[in-house]
């Protein structure tokens, strides 16, 4: 279940799926838990600037036990997109323009979230999105098509999805709009090519 952070509520859900169906099968909720929970932490872009990924590591630690211990499994974050149009209204939510920040920033946040293994106590699961380009939309319109060369992609905005992964994302949010004429949600060369084959 996404978006639902009150531990009672979390509860009382959980119960009625454990108890009350018939498989018995717990449920997972999922947050978007970007720069902290209750203890509120810079933007990630702000936090990007420090250039200091322990920091942002530790940061991201802290807001994976508030969410943990609310009830909340797996967080929508970090948002790993590379964007070079100041237009974007999302730019705030990724470490900026620079691949190589943007690499460094990514594996330093799926290791706050994660620790050191999935499963690890007082943790989440760390779901780096939108993969991918999608910081790259067209006159930085939120949903919009994205257009990128081959160079463009594996220069610039796939590594910072392959950083989180080498870091071990637990999970990989796809993008919303369509990446060269392919929603990347149904694009079997960027989800099943790159993604499953190529990265593991």
């Amino acid at each position: 279940l996404l978006f639902v952070s009150d531990p009672v509520e979390i509860n009382r859900l959980q119960k009625i799926a454990v108890e009350q169906s018939r498989l018995k099968i717990p449920l997972l909720f999922g947050f978007d838990v970007i720069h902290g929970l209750n203890t509120i932490f810079p933007v990630p872009l702000a936090m990007a600037a420090t250039w200091d990924p322990q920091l942002v590591e530790d940061a991201q630690a802290i807001a994976a036990r508030e969410a943990r211990a609310a009830g909340i499994h797996v967080t929508f974050a970090p948002n790993v997109d590379i964007s070079r149009d100041a237009r974007w209204g999302r730019i705030v939510e990724g470490a900026g323009e620079d691949p190589y920040l943007g690499s460094v920033m990514a594996a330093a946040q799926v290791r706050g979230f994660q620790g050191p293994y999935l499963g690890s106590p007082g943790r989440v699961i760390s779901g780096p999105k939108h993969f991918a380009g999608y910081g790259a939309s067209m006159g930085g319109r939120d949903y919009d098509e994205v257009n990128l060369s081959d160079s463009e992609l594996w220069n610039v905005y796939l590594p910072p999805f392959k950083a989180a992964v080498d870091a071990g994302a637990g999970n990989i949010m796809s993008a919303y709009m369509g990446l060269n004429g392919v929603p990347a949600t149904g694009n079997h060369w960027l989800m099943t090519k790159v993604l499953r084959q190529m990265w593991g």
